[in-house]
């Protein structure tokens, strides 16, 4: 059968590889095309546009590059009208490809599947109106949104988490700190890991303040994640004259091996908790304290980390907007790192994140949902 997957950032392009695999082991003849990326492409088919092309983060960003938004979404258009998939599976990146299921239900006679729902029980709540118009099958990877849609009368399937599925196959899982300093040219000292995020202008909001943060920590190595896709280079400025490491495509092992980290909202916080490394949650907002409070009323949950809104509680410190200090920081490290009560009940925590999110097997779920699916609906092969 014939897919076209959709994904438009990095962590989009994981998750869809993960999924192309597992399609790939129930239906030997499947055939990809997408927009996505590297991953993606691994796993073979056609690479229409790299989510390189595609992210541009913010209001002020998405107007200033307006005529590209609107030639991929001219592109993706023509490009699924002319393939005539069996299926189109859009991960995550609403904005775009909520547009994109709009167009195939109102022109094309294909089943849609949303892998990865968007992030509507946070904001953007008018959306489910679309959902409900537009999608076909909606598989869910946190437990608490089951519970959200079925407030809007919306059947979906939770097929599991597929940040477990990476960390139980991860490398290396059994790697020492030596080995792991030694590989990365580190020095003795503990580590604190920075994970400043995945996008230019994330990082550079985020990172400068976490890096004052930890130089008060002088016992211990500060050592950064470099994000997929930023060169090496874009960090050099940034960490000029500071003793700081950055190491690319090696976080789960970084994160394994730090004391504690600091970390920027994302699924990197939830990936942090799994592998049980305390952490403070960072992310830098201009507008201090009015942004806060604006964002208070704008937002429908009560936590902008995975890790509390899985736990449905304070596991672990949120600095927000006028919260994100390098004084705030340096606070809740020596909390986490100094604190032996602090530390084992962020860690207990933990432990009922792992237990909601359920075993390994993300991936085949879905892909198995996928297939029943198509195979219900499908009764001409094209």
């Amino acid at each position: 059968m014939k897919y076209y997957l959709i994904a438009g950032e990095a962590s989009g392009d994981l998750h869809a590889s993960n999924l192309m695999r597992a399609i790939k082991e129930q239906d030997p003849k499947a055939d990809f095309r997408f927009f996505g990326g590297d991953l993606m492409q691994a796993q073979g088919g056609k690479l229409v546009k790299h989510y390189r092309e595609m992210a541009f983060m913010g209001f002020i960003s998405v107007i200033a590059n307006i005529n590209k938004v609107f030639y991929n979404l001219r592109l993706c258009k023509k490009d699924i009208t002319a393939y005539q998939p069996d299926i189109v599976i859009l991960i995550d990146y609403p904005g775009f490809n909520l547009k994109i299921a709009k167009f195939i239900k109102e022109t094309l006679d294909i089943p849609v599947c949303y892998y990865i729902s968007p992030k509507i029980w946070a904001w953007k709540e008018y959306r489910i109106k679309a959902i409900k118009k537009y999608i076909d099958l909606m598989l869910c990877i946190l437990p608490f949104e089951v519970d959200f849609y079925k407030k809007h009368n919306f059947p979906v399937t939770y097929v599991g988490n597929p940040t477990v599925d990476e960390l139980s196959a991860r490398p290396l899982a059994n790697e020492t700190f030596e080995e792991f300093r030694n590989e990365n040219n580190l020095n003795e000292k503990p580590i604190i890991a920075l994970l400043a995020g995945s996008r230019r202008q994330e990082i550079k909001a985020n990172l400068p303040d976490m890096i004052k943060a930890v130089s008060e920590f002088p016992e211990y190595q500060a050592v950064i994640a470099g994000a997929p896709g930023i060169e090496e280079s874009f960090y050099a400025p940034i960490i000029a004259n500071t003793n700081i490491s950055v190491v690319f495509g090696k976080t789960y092992r970084l994160l394994q091996q730090s004391e504690a980290a600091l970390v920027t909202s994302g699924t990197a916080t939830l990936e942090t908790a799994l592998l049980q490394t305390p952490q403070v949650v960072c992310y830098q907002i201009g507008g201090g304290r009015f942004t806060y409070e604006l964002f208070k009323h704008i937002l429908s949950i009560p936590y902008i980390s995975l890790v509390n809104l899985i736990a449905n509680k304070e596991v672990v410190k949120e600095l927000v907007a006028h919260l994100f200090s390098p004084s705030n920081m340096v606070y809740e490290l020596n909390q986490i790192l100094n604190n032996k009560t602090a530390r084992s009940e962020m860690q207990k925590g933990y432990e009922t994140i792992l237990h909601r999110l359920g075993a390994p097997g993300a991936a085949n779920r879905a892909a198995q949902e996928i297939i029943s699916t198509l195979n219900k609906t499908i009764k001409t092969p094209k």
